[in-house]
């Protein structure tokens, strides 16, 4: 089981409810009488877990209490004490987040008895019910366990017993995630932040010696980095690793041929084609392993070695881009359990191959937090604990001095990942509820900053579609809107949350066919005006994710040509970056409201923006900001070192939005493209001071520039 950390959604914890009976209500002094507890796994209790036990306490049970929970000192005398019944109760609630009504008492209780009986024992991490609920009904009169489950409409058992006021504790939690979400606590980190606010109570509870429920921001066991990876699977792409050309054999070759073959390169797999070449596209190919030859071997001796290998070699051949981040080809072996895949192109054409043994000395530790566990979801909800993962792997990168640049572009592979898989369930869902298969080919695209490979941790759901023919409100048109719509929904419910801006492919305006697509970017080209042109820029640095790739790779190769081809369309594009905010005070300070600076609105949009309309103007098909500026500034000697003051910029944006977002995430703060200045440096500050004053040459930049 994987613990929970501050990102995983509430709906999503791997829990434990827990309740404790006791010989009192001072949890100084209070000895435990019985444990109760039982594992909620994504909001449902796990039956089979359920745990009891009475506990002699070694002192007599006070008639008060004997009246409460009905346990007396003389049943309490047949059973065990605390220290034998401990290592079962501490394997039960290892690594899940501790969840119960008035938690901090039975906290409290739990670490003063580990104390007295000389027990290890560490607090974990925790959320009370009775907080939660003042914070979707602040107004409730009471807030007592019994108050809780009738307002919810729940039925509580065996009041009063430890495993049934856990499970009562378990069924309120799960009734409030719902209503804590629709006030915008989502996450782990944002309930507890949310109830440490609950300043009044909080402070109630610690004067009655209970322990705070909640975990601070860096306390132990609050979750966070991953420790001291190997960052080299996110460092590389498979591109780099990989081995090439892969050797092709042809489908009459005898099994006895293709391994003297294996033998004499020294290599662990063979292709099989009728061409007997590489290059093709990925779908005309098979594979034979070693592994698929010893077994051919051992079932059939001698007899198989001078069969053809089309009869062994396996088919579909499994794949990876050839642009993907190492990372992904070690979550993908891993998670189905082969040892070769075969690397594509960005065309679908077969470029190489990597093995499990080319990357073993990759597959120890920590390393591969992020795994395939995306393409391996099953739901919304798989993909959002698959999600959840990416904020702490950010900050484990950050922490190692990787290139901001290098985890945005992780965070952009995720999304596209993301989006990609929600196409896929969306699709296999519309066949289900009877509404076929897609009508013609189509692609997914990814747009804006998840397209330049640039995203951070405030995800933008920025997706088209373009599908091979069809009209407007046509069959096939209402068909791909359905599609849009549920891929929509589930990549909100996954997190990453609708765009504001209604750049999504169950919208009209970003689905089309190609013919459509092709006259809405002659339009744009011939008769756009700047204030139409808001969300339309954003389409020039998309990407295909899913489907027929190549025609989403020939959309983006029309439009780069269309537009480089218009010089009214690209000033157009340039007019928007003739007045941007300033963010400088008139003596020189930054204007930043609460002491934070939008780096978005100052740094990021403008210098992306410029790249984008330069790259345009000057017909540069690249899409990242980066490659963009590097490819202007080789044209340009003149303006290169402004190109490369821009390009540093830029770095620098990225890496103080992308700190700031993931500290924030870990502190249970909505992340923002708002960067915190109280938490920089003073060198750093005078940095992005500088940084700033390289963006404001960008209007006269991109005059010099755009009909250079």
């Amino acid at each position: 089981m994987k613990p929970s950390t501050g990102p995983t959604p509430l709906f999503a914890l791997e829990a434990v409810a827990l309740d404790t009976e006791t010989t009192g209500l001072d949890p100084a002094r209070a000895r435990i009488v019985q444990i109760g507890a039982v594992h909620l796994s994504r909001n449902r209790p796990v039956d089979d877990s359920a745990w009891q036990r009475v506990v002699d306490p070694g002192i007599a049970i006070p008639d008060s209490s004997v009246r409460i929970h009905g346990i007396t000192t003389a049943m309490a005398r047949e059973a065990p004490r605390l220290g034998e019944v401990w290592t079962p109760f501490t394997r039960l609630i290892d690594r899940r987040v501790v969840i119960g009504h008035s938690i901090g008492f039975d906290l409290a209780v739990l670490a003063a008895e580990a104390r007295r009986c000389r027990l290890a024992f560490a607090a974990p991490r925790a959320l009370d019910v009775r907080l939660l609920a003042q914070l979707v009904a602040p107004g409730l009169a009471d807030h007592s366990l019994e108050a809780l489950a009738a307002w919810l409409g729940l039925t509580v058992t065996d009041r009063h017993q430890a495993l049934g006021d856990a499970r009562a504790a378990g069924a309120i939690f799960a009734a409030l995630v719902p209503l804590l979400s629709e006030r915008g606590v989502t996450t782990l980190a944002e309930a507890e932040r949310a109830c440490r606010r609950l300043t009044p109570e909080i402070e109630r509870q610690q004067q009655a010696g209970w322990t705070a429920p909640t975990a601070a921001p860096g306390q132990a066991g609050a979750g966070g980095p991953l420790g001291r990876v190997d960052t080299y699977p996110y460092r590389h792409r498979v591109g780099e690793v990989m081995k090439a050309p892969v050797v092709v054999v042809t489908p009459e070759t005898t099994l006895k041929a293709a391994m003297d073959v294996m033998i004499e390169r020294a290599i662990s797999s063979v292709f099989v084609n009728i061409t007997g070449r590489p290059g093709e596209d990925i779908s005309a190919y098979s594979i034979l392993t070693e592994r698929d030859v010893t077994r051919r071997i051992a079932a059939e001796g001698a007899a198989a070695l001078v069969k053809p290998v089309s009869l062994i070699a396996s088919r579909p051949v499994l794949t990876i881009r050839e642009s993907a981040f190492v990372y992904r080809a070690i979550g993908r072996m891993s998670r189905l359990k082969f040892r070769h895949l075969g690397v594509r192109s960005e065309e679908g054409r077969l470029v190489g191959v990597v093995s499990a043994r080319d990357l073993l000395k990759l597959r120890t530790g920590p390393a591969i937090a992020l795994a395939d566990a995306i393409d391996a979801a099953t739901d919304a909800d798989d993909m959002a604990i698959a999600w959840a993962d990416l904020p702490t792997v950010a900050d484990t990168l950050i922490a190692e001095a990787v290139d901001a640049a290098l985890v945005c572009q992780i965070v952009s592979e995720e999304i596209r990942a993301m989006t990609r898989r929600a196409a896929v369930l969306a699709e296999a869902a519309m066949a289900a509820d009877g509404l076929g298969a897609p009508p013609c080919p189509y692609a997914v695209l990814v747009l804006g900053s998840g397209g330049r490979g640039e995203s951070m941790l405030v995800p933008d759901q920025d997706n088209a579609v373009v599908f091979a023919e069809g009209e407007a409100d046509g069959a096939a048109d209402r068909w791909f809107a359905e599609l849009g719509a549920r891929v929509a929904a589930t990549l909100d419910r996954a997190g990453i949350p609708l765009c504001k801006g209604g750049v999504m492919a169950r919208n009209a305006e970003w689905r089309g066919s190609t013919a459509t697509w092709q006259a809405r970017i002659g339009d744009w080209v011939r008769r756009s005006r700047p204030q139409d042109l808001l969300n339309v820029d954003i389409f020039f640095d998309m990407v295909p994710v899913h489907g027929d790739l190549g025609l989403g790779q020939a959309l983006f190769a029309h439009a780069y040509e269309r537009g480089s081809q218009s010089a009214a369309f690209a000033k157009l594009l340039g007019e928007s970056l003739a007045s941007l905010p300033n963010p400088f005070t008139l003596f020189g300070g930054l204007s930043a409201p609460g002491n934070r600076l939008d780096l978005k609105l100052h740094g990021l949009f403008p210098i992306a923006a410029c790249a984008r309309a330069l790259a345009i103007s000057h017909g540069i098909a690249e899409r990242a900001t980066r490659a963009r500026l590097e490819a202007l500034a080789a044209r340009s000697e003149r303006a290169g070192a402004d190109l490369g003051r821009l390009a540093d910029a830029h770095g620098l944006f990225m890496s103080l939005v992308l700190e700031c977002q993931s500290r924030d995430i870990g502190a249970g703060i909505k992340p923002s493209n708002r960067v915190d200045l109280a938490a920089l440096s003073r060198q750093r500050k005078d940095a992005l001071k500088q940084a700033l004053r390289d963006v404001r040459l960008i209007p006269t930049l991109v005059r010099d520039l755009m009909f250079a």
